[in-house]
């Protein structure tokens, strides 16, 4: 195949990088290990432009296998990649919502994927409010910016909570406290996704007292099959969070999946050796697929016309229109500018318009900002009025 495929790593000898490599030179791809940091990024009037080493860059496609220590310098890398047009199995943005914590677990729950109750604690004035919050002692805490484990802790008494998360603050750090699921007690279950299946799962386990699973913490690892509603919800977090490739850990709570956390540089060494799965390979086969296409953020693509752009309705912010039938909103169906409607996790493209209007469902519509928000605008208006005078009425035949 005529593709020149870079993996974004600064560890060419690391397992991961190596099997990635492997199973690219055995498709016959033009495969190499760049190492983010010898990367230059230029911008001039009207262009921009990347070299590597020196040299220009001519890869067609990219794996990023960036580092949590050099995040920021491999996201602009990669941004700038993705300007260029260049491939990436993962996006820059993607890479930096997985990486925080706080700013994941506010996306999943906006997208109605279970997590574990969490809160964002300033101040130890707030330790014991986010203890009740989160359902009681013993509680997890975990500063928002870590991976294999680190920086988590589980704790059993206020005093120590409080401790910990003082000392934490005064070093800098942001802390979470979150709920303690005692059913899944030292285990998790890792979803390998790629694009939009799980091609490979296990279970892992912590040894001893250790309350975390991971593979790095010497934690041990067995082949599981996941039930669809396990993988379902590992391939909807890496959707929202804007990955094609990541490792999502999942609690196995009592009421079902818990999204714990997600990966976006997954290790590929216990999940190969636990699964019998050639997750590399998997990888590999993917990026083939789709270096064909590249994804586009609609709203910015159209930004680029002045005055255009997408605009968004949600509504559970505008009640009274919940029941209404698209087509009663506007003067006539040609006026319509609803192009998706968001409901129940699926998007219904180009809705008819008398589909009914629910609480949760959100409008999505595109072109003319200014006509747009002048429509969205007289909708809205139009319900009121409809409304108002439904009420009236009821108050005079009363």
């Amino acid at each position: 195949m005529d593709l020149k495929l870079a993996v974004l790593s600064r560890g060419p000898r690391l397992y991961s990088t190596r099997r990635l490599v492997q199973e690219a030179k055995l498709r016959g791809i033009d495969v190499e290990v760049t190492d983010p940091m010898k990367f230059s990024l230029f911008v001039d009037d009207g262009a921009i432009d990347i070299h590597y080493a020196g040299e220009p860059f001519t890869h067609d496609a990219v794996i990023p296998r960036i580092g949590h220590s050099i995040t920021k310098h491999g996201v602009a890398v990669l941004r700038h990649m993705e300007q260029l047009g260049i491939w990436t199995a993962n996006t820059g943005q993607g890479i930096l919502q997985s990486r925080d914590k706080l700013h994941a677990s506010q996306i999943l729950a906006r997208n109605k994927i279970p997590v574990p109750k969490t809160t964002y604690v300033r101040d130890s004035i707030d330790v014991e409010p986010a203890i009740d919050f989160v359902g009681g002692l013993p509680v997890v805490i975990k500063v928002t910016q870590g991976t294999q484990g680190q920086g988590v802790f589980l704790r059993h008494t206020v005093h120590e909570s409080r401790s910990l998360i003082q000392g934490l603050l005064l070093t800098g750090k942001s802390v979470l406290v979150q709920e303690y699921i005692a059913e899944s007690h030292g285990k998790d279950i890792r979803a390998l996704v790629v694009g939009d299946r799980v091609v490979a799962a296990m279970r892992r386990k912590a040894r001893g007292r250790e309350f975390r699973s991971n593979y790095h913490l010497n934690g041990t690892v067995e082949k599981v099959d996941i039930s669809e509603e396990f993988e379902e919800q590992a391939v909807r977090a890496a959707r929202v969070l804007g990955l094609n490739v990541a490792g999502v850990d999942l609690l196995e709570g009592n009421n079902g999946p818990l999204v714990l956390e997600v990966n976006s540089s997954p290790g590929l060494e216990g999940i190969e050796k636990a699964s019998g799965v050639n997750v590399a390979g998997e990888i590999i086969d993917y990026v083939m697929s789709e270096t064909a296409f590249s994804e586009v953020d609609l709203d910015q693509l159209l930004r680029t016309v002045p005055g255009s752009g997408v605009l968004s309705l949600q509504l559970r912010n505008h009640p009274m229109m919940v029941g209404n039938k698209i087509s009663d909103l506007f003067k006539t169906s040609h006026e319509i500018p609803v192009f998706a409607l968001s409901r129940e996790n699926k998007l219904l493209w180009n809705p008819e318009p008398d589909v009914q209007l629910r609480y949760d469902d959100v409008i999505i519509c595109y072109g003319e900002l200014n006509q747009l928000r002048a429509s969205l605008k007289s909708a809205i208006l139009g319900v009121a009025e409809q409304s108002l005078s439904a009420m009236k009425k009821d108050q005079e035949q009363a």
